[in-house]
């Protein structure tokens, strides 16, 4: 599982001119599913969005997490993100979990950090959504939750 990671000041997602989800100050987490992936992937990744140091602190130095700081959490799925693109001039998707698989994956994944986080929002899987933030920074991490192989 992928996660873009953007630190921002403020998010938001909006599907037919409706607004569906914002944040302030917080990430913005763009989310692709592979197809390996299983809970055990969305549970890494939630635990590392949760706990990885992006904010500054007193002294100005990336040392606290979304947790420490109390900010926002908006996941947004974006299927994109599993892609190929090793070769030629146009994507593969061979990589992305199938639909079906991908939102479940996603819709685990926010469960789960409802349950763990507040406050989190979300956009909506197979929507066309518009995405809109202000980067803090920038400041912008690609985290992936990898597959384990089998021992």
């Amino acid at each position: 599982m992928i996660g873009l990671v953007q630190r921002v000041t403020e998010a938001q997602v909006t599907v037919d001119d409706a607004r569906i989800g914002a944040i302030g100050p917080g990430l913005l987490v763009l989310v692709g599913v592979e197809r390996d992936d299983s809970a055990a992937q969305a549970d890494r990744l939630l635990e590392r969005l949760l706990g990885y140091r992006v904010f500054a602190d007193t002294e100005g130095k990336m040392n606290l997490s979304l947790r420490e700081m109390s900010g926002g959490l908006l996941l947004v799925p974006q299927f994109t993100l599993a892609a190929d693109t090793g070769k030629g001039m146009r994507p593969s998707f061979t990589p992305a979990a199938p639909p079906k698989v991908g939102e479940q994956l996603f819709d685990y994944l926010l469960e789960q950090a409802r349950r763990q986080y507040a406050p989190v929002a979300a956009g909506r899987f197979g929507a066309h959504m518009r995405v809109s933030l202000l980067n803090d920074g920038p400041v912008t991490f690609w985290l992936r939750a990898a597959p384990t192989a089998p021992r």
